[in-house]
């Protein structure tokens, strides 16, 4: 079968970050660290998997930076080489392993993509699945499978950025008739909002400042209202149709961050008082309650801590580049609390623990949520270049979530 595949071999990586800075295409071109080729079809680790032929998988924000060559050499230990790429995955049951109970040929699922204890076969969790945080597994190098942080990025799975991949039964989440193929291969970026909020809601009658209106902004937005959080909203836009999804979806305030004195526009609208520097970007006294950082590049971040009031809490959702221009004064200086979050995991919801993956996929049955409008463009496999340019060019294309239909 056809798979976009990404392997770092010296050449290519060297040729990719050093002709890349003034020709970007250079990324998925034929001397990049990414490549459209024949693969064998993954096998089963063991007779708990299932085989998941792919209907729709998605570009996500760390798809672009890991072909962009963005991402830390700290993730490097927690992926095998070569991998499929692509993690927010819809599809179909083909193949059933003999223990893989309750799962049954021809069913629509969505794959949750975390490859944790239970799907590297330990039997016995490691405290952080123990506590229910999935993302934070303690043995993604382990296991009966190559390492990963998900598929997508280990070699045995297989990824969404392809025909077939192989996922645990325990990955596996049926979706119901309520929910569309198009609403289901939004579930992961929702759920990673859904999980940056719910681990620690805002409260009624704070102000809420989002930075970024791509998916992860927007999918945010959606969730503090579907989840009925009495929080005033505001949100930071870079590109004026990402303004009007905002604007569409809730948010009480927009403002993008264009212009000469759009960061004074945000302080009035946050309530905060400007002040001056020697040089550099105005400080900011006061601002909002809580802030959701959905972007992960040095200026999002530095915006999102100096618009945070003093005690106020960031929250860090954007997949980050290696952050070289950030100024962590706002941190000790407003004594700022700061999280990170990644991926999704399991939340208190409704009086009970539960998947984020099934959180999400409740809400969208439920019609409290519709992610339709999200997905603007989608590409067969074999355009993966003219799909890569659509989604890192979102002035020019206007895109929001790109997808693959293998």
């Amino acid at each position: 079968m056809k798979a976009i595949q990404f392997d770092p071999t010296i050449l290519h990586y060297t040729v990719s970050k050093a002709i890349g800075r003034f020709f970007p295409s250079v990324f998925f071109g034929p001397m990049s660290c990414l490549s459209y080729r024949d693969v064998e079809e993954p096998s089963f680790p063991n007779q708990e998997w299932v085989k998941v032929r792919v209907t729709y998988c998605g570009i996500c924000g760390s798809d672009l930076n890991l072909i962009f060559l963005h991402d830390s050499p700290a993730t490097s230990p927690f992926a095998s080489f070569p991998f499929t790429i692509g993690h927010e995955i819809v599809g179909v049951i083909e193949e059933v392993g003999s223990e893989a109970q309750g799962l049954s040929v021809g069913e629509r699922v969505v794959v949750d993509p975390i490859l944790s204890c239970e799907a590297r076969g330990f039997r016995e969790p490691c405290p952080a699945c123990r506590r229910g945080d999935l993302s934070l597994c303690e043995r993604m190098t382990a296991g009966i499978v190559s390492p990963g942080l998900l598929i997508g990025a280990c070699r045995d799975t297989g990824g969404g950025w392809s025909s077939r991949l192989v996922a645990h039964r325990s990955q596996i989440l049926r979706l119901p008739a309520e929910v569309s193929d198009v609403n289901a291969v939004m579930i992961d970026p929702f759920a990673t909002a859904l999980h940056g909020i719910m681990r620690d809601p805002p409260q009624k009658g704070q102000t809420v400042l989002i930075v970024g209106a791509g998916v992860i902004g927007i999918c945010v937005l959606i969730a503090l209202r579907t989840l009925g959080i009495e929080a005033r909203v505001v949100v930071l836009a870079k590109h004026p149709f990402q303004a009007e999804l905002a604007v569409q979806y809730g948010a009480d305030e927009v403002l993008l961050n264009s212009g000469a004195d759009w960061d004074r526009q945000l302080a009035d609208i946050l309530g905060a008082k400007v002040l001056k520097p020697i040089f550099g970007s105005p400080v900011i006294q006061g601002g909002a309650d809580v802030v959701y950082e959905c972007v992960g590049r040095d200026q999002s971040i530095n915006d999102a801590l100096r618009f945070a009031k003093s005690k106020g809490k960031v929250n860090l959702l954007g997949v980050a580049s290696i952050p070289r221009k950030v100024d962590w004064t706002p941190i000790w200086l407003n004594e700022l609390e700061v999280k990170g979050s990644f991926a999704c995991s399991t939340e208190e919801y409704r009086g009970e623990r539960r998947r984020t993956y099934d959180v999400a996929i409740d809400l969208l049955r439920s019609g409290k949520a519709d992610l339709t409008a999200l997905v603007t463009h989608r590409f067969p496999l074999d355009q993966y270049r003219d799909a890569l340019a659509t989604a890192a060019g979102k002035r020019k294309t206007k895109a929001v979530k790109v997808v693959f239909e293998p």
